[in-house]
């Protein structure tokens, strides 16, 4: 069974009843076909169990705390569910909420903000500690098969993305702010661990790229870093992920230019590690505005012409659609009302305000640091042909701290406003906003992926730890139920022995929500 789940795997098509990946498929769409929890059924849809993740309260040897948050995605493969955290995996019977294994990690530090999740390949599951390593775990016992490092401990990196697996290519990321250090995405050899390559984001030196910045110092310390996981075109065979924030982050007097390749939607090889093409939706970001959101990936027609599509709600506030072929720009939109750009250029790439960049005394910009979205996952629908974010249009004044010709690490930062949240429905062929949720409560609140269904549903979670059902052409609330704290990933389903279940995170606790056939 598993080997036929990752033949599909390989070629795109995944099982209809799984979620063997991050976002379900390659794709990014987070849809799923399963529809026996529809609008007819969706007020018979019952809690079938709780987990609550339980992993010790040993201190930690990096930051963060000792409270349990689930922020990744767990994947369902053959009715067991694979869940972690920070130095955690765990398998729980998908069909009960059973615990089967616990794997704890012996972590030497790092940053523990969370983690986004594992990938699963053949019989091997794989995630990344906060310390720099990636872990490979037996499924069936959990046992620890191999580690490899991923990044330098001693340079403040560390590790927290969700990894996906590309024919035998384990794909990996890096995070880290607090130094000026280069982001990068690695592969490693699945069976053994072993480095295949590492793509930096920053040009070669010496290239027309490369004169983007104003130094060679000022570039090889550029940031960039890759917090989220990739989608897949497997005809194309391309790999897509957005690379995060330069560095210093906010003042960036010392790095005069757009700064590439970091704030990009980029295109590699997973073969080779080769860029095919690079779109960067926020040239010379002085606002901590990761383009990190998940580059989804669906095919349509723009200008009557059938393409091959990616879209990406950015955390600029910005929404643009591109040939995922070439990289060409088709659609640049707000999705939310910003006040930072000009314009757009010849590429379609806005224009930054020279006004709106931080100011010793304040400036006054929207989106603030959070973003109009952050990395909690999009859907895409294909019955409506609407790409759904769970948005916010939020105030900050923008700060510098540091004027001088060469600041360092962050040099300034933001004082939140006023917020108010919302899940926008975005028509992919003009990217003019379908309709608008606007959810009560405090707007600065929403950290809910989404999830989109054939069942004519999309679940989301909204700022008062309720998770909810909408009618996704329309926006229309149809069911909710309300849980012990707010959403902290994104929803899933799956089928087993004919039911349908929907599962979703909120603190420490995954809840199991199922749909049983008469």
């Amino acid at each position: 069974m598993r080997t036929l789940l990752f033949t599909l795997c390989a070629a795109g098509l995944f099982g209809q009843t799984d979620w063997p990946t991050y976002n379900g498929d390659y794709s990014g769409r987070r849809y799923s076909a399963l529809d026996k929890i529809n609008q007819s059924t969706i007020n018979s849809l019952a809690l079938a169990w709780v987990y609550r993740a339980n992993p010790g309260r040993e201190p930690q040897a990096g930051g963060g705390n000792n409270a349990p948050v689930i922020k990744g995605t767990p994947i369902e493969v053959n009715g067991v569910l694979y869940v972690t955290i920070p130095d955690h995996a765990w398998a729980v019977d998908a069909r009960s909420g059973r615990e089967i294994w616990h794997y704890a990690w012996k972590s030497k530090g790092g940053w523990h903000i969370g983690n986004r999740g594992a990938a699963a390949w053949h019989d091997t599951l794989y995630f990344e500690t906060p310390d720099c390593n990636l872990v490979a775990l037996n499924m069936a016992d959990g046992k620890e098969r191999w580690h490899k490092s991923i990044c330098d401990l001693e340079q403040f990196y560390y590790a927290s993305v969700a990894p996906i697996v590309v024919k035998d290519h384990v794909i990996t990321g890096v995070s880290g702010d607090d130094l000026d250090i280069p982001g990068y995405i690695e592969s490693h050899n699945a069976r053994t661990g072993d480095l295949e390559w590492r793509w930096y984001a920053h040009p070669e030196p010496g290239t027309p790229e490369a004169k983007t910045w104003p130094s060679l110092e000022a570039m090889m310390h550029g940031g960039g870093m890759t917090w989220v996981p990739s989608t897949y075109d497997a005809s194309l065979n391309l790999i897509y992920f957005g690379t995060g924030n330069p560095q210093p982050v906010i003042a960036g007097q010392g790095r005069m230019g757009s700064n590439l390749y970091t704030e990009c939607i980029i295109a590699l090889n997973p073969d080779s590690g080769k860029l095919a093409w690079y779109f960067q939706p926020s040239p010379h970001d002085t606002h901590d505005w990761d383009a990190v959101q998940t580059p989804v990936l669906f095919d349509g027609e723009i200008g009557g012409k059938p393409r091959k599509l990616l879209a990406q709600a950015s955390r600029n506030g910005w929404f643009f659609v591109l040939d995922r072929a070439t990289g060409e720009r088709l659609v640049s939109s707000e999705f939310v009302k910003t006040n930072w750009a000009l314009g757009v250029d010849a590429k379609g790439q806005p224009i930054p305000n020279p006004a709106k960049q931080p100011q010793k005394d304040g400036a006054l910009v929207t989106p603030n640091q959070g973003g109009a979205i952050n990395w909690p996952s999009p859907s895409f629908d294909p019955d409506t042909g609407l790409f759904y974010a769970n948005a916010a249009r939020a105030w900050s004044v923008y700060y510098l701290y540091d004027d001088g010709d060469k600041p360092e690490g962050w040099g300034g930062n933001d004082r939140s406003g006023y917020s108010e949240a919302m899940l926008q429905a975005i028509d992919y062929h003009t990217g003019q906003v379908r309709w608008s949720h606007k959810w009560p409560g405090n707007g600065g609140g929403v950290r809910s992926g989404l999830l989109s269904t054939a069942g004519k549903l999309l679940f989301a979670g909204d700022p008062n730890s309720n998770f909810v059902a909408l009618d996704p052409s329309s926006g229309a609330p149809l069911w909710h139920a309300g849980l012990h704290a707010s959403l902290t990933n994104g929803p899933i389903t799956y089928e087993l022995d004919g039911a349908q279940y929907v599962v979703v995170a909120a603190g420490d606790s995954l809840y199991g929500f199922a749909m049983r056939v008469k």
